[in-house]
């Protein structure tokens, strides 16, 4: 898939853009803040119905404005589809084929992004959360189901955490109604639990080859999931049931004495081993940005295998973040197969024939326009 045309209304610093873009490696050149990565995150938000750089939807409507707005133009295997998403104060809207979607988590698909940003070079020795929000939004693309139940998730815990918060300053004392909503709780945490097994046993299988290619056939990549409750992969839900009630049972006491959820799909990590050493902790930081490297292709082959297109690729002021051996493994692996944007400064020091086969943009206070 790609996108063929990206138009903005009222986005960041743009009052309005038309731009048409070729199924092949765009460049968007510029100097910092001219508004090339706000290119770059509406075609994200446009597939993810969120941001990768703020949470705050406001931020993305441009000053004194009332609402942002986002169209694309998606080109798949065997059709052509319109998309549309406008962000207003009161919240978001989206249509798909001009058809006005009901719920976000039936939108979210259409549209199949990878980003690798220099953040996501933090994706290994970030905070868990960096790490949750990545499992999170990457089983999202593939798996409407997987946003349903976390939705459904999040509005569960908090409730539980306001009546575990309303026990602790004894406003509260119903045992029975905490008992109910941790029964709700377990019952989707499971759900949620289970699925990032599947999703990170196949996004093992696709960058344990890639990270051994990048190494030279040096290092050995696992990742592994670290739930903060007792239960394994593949077991019987009704065993993770039963390991998720035991662990309740042992911090129910200090749940209400700290008026909030001390377990669950919220605080759980991923880890990665390379050569059977925690690459976090005792990585070197070339070896963490092989990983971070190598995760990121992988998604591309993950999301490819599960639909049977391959995603639109977004490397934000990455390609300088990386050396030249990795820059070259990179743009190899997306030759011809992926369209891909990047953004940067300057292509000076990247000598690479995709690159020189690339269009070129240039972007200067929210004005876009092709180089020739």
């Amino acid at each position: 898939m790609y996108i063929e045309q990206l138009a903005l209304k009222d986005y960041r610093n743009y009052e309005t853009l038309s731009v048409e873009f070729e199924n092949k490696v765009n460049v968007i050149l510029g100097e910092n803040a001219q508004g090339k990565t706000n290119v770059m995150e509406s075609i994200y938000v446009l597939a993810m119905a969120k941001s990768h750089r703020t949470s705050n939807d406001k931020d993305l409507i441009r000053w004194d404005q009332e609402y942002a707005k986002i169209e694309g133009r998606i080109q798949k295997q065997y059709s052509s589809l319109p998309l549309q998403l406008v962000i207003s104060k009161k919240g978001k809207k989206a249509k798909c084929n001009h058809i006005e979607q009901q719920k976000l988590s039936q939108y979210v698909g259409n549209l199949n992004v990878v980003m690798f940003a220099p953040e996501d070079l933090n994706l290994v020795k970030g905070s868990p959360q960096v790490r949750r929000r990545f499992i999170d939004m990457e089983i999202g693309q593939v798996s409407p189901v997987y946003l349903h139940d976390m939705s459904q998730y999040q509005k569960i815990l908090q409730q539980r955490n306001h009546f575990l918060k309303m026990m602790q300053i004894k406003k509260q004392s119903d045992q029975t109604m905490l008992e109910i909503l941790t029964e709700q709780f377990i019952e989707t945490a499971v759900k949620i639990i289970n699925k990032r097994f599947e999703f990170l046993q196949l996004l093992q299988k696709w960058a344990e080859p890639i990270h051994s290619g990048i190494s030279r056939g040096l290092e050995t990549l696992k990742i592994e999931y670290k739930p903060s409750v007792d239960v394994l992969e593949g077991q019987d839900l009704s065993k993770m049931v039963a390991s998720f009630e035991e662990k309740f049972n042992k911090v129910k006491t200090r749940e209400i004495e700290r008026g909030t959820t001390l377990f669950g799909p919220h605080r759980d990590d991923l880890l990665f081993f390379v050569n059977n050493r925690d690459v976090q902790t005792f990585g070197s930081q070339g070896q963490q940005r092989t990983t971070a490297l190598s995760v990121k292709l992988a998604e591309i082959e993950l999301i490819h295998s599960q639909i049977g297109e391959f995603p639109i690729l977004l490397l934000d002021d990455v390609l300088s973040e990386l050396d030249d051996y990795r820059q070259s493994h990179l743009l190899n692996t997306i030759q011809g197969r992926v369209q891909t944007f990047v953004t940067t400064t300057s292509v000076d020091g990247i000598h690479h024939q995709t690159l020189k086969d690339a269009s070129t943009f240039e972007v200067e206070s929210g004005v876009i326009k092709k180089v020739d």
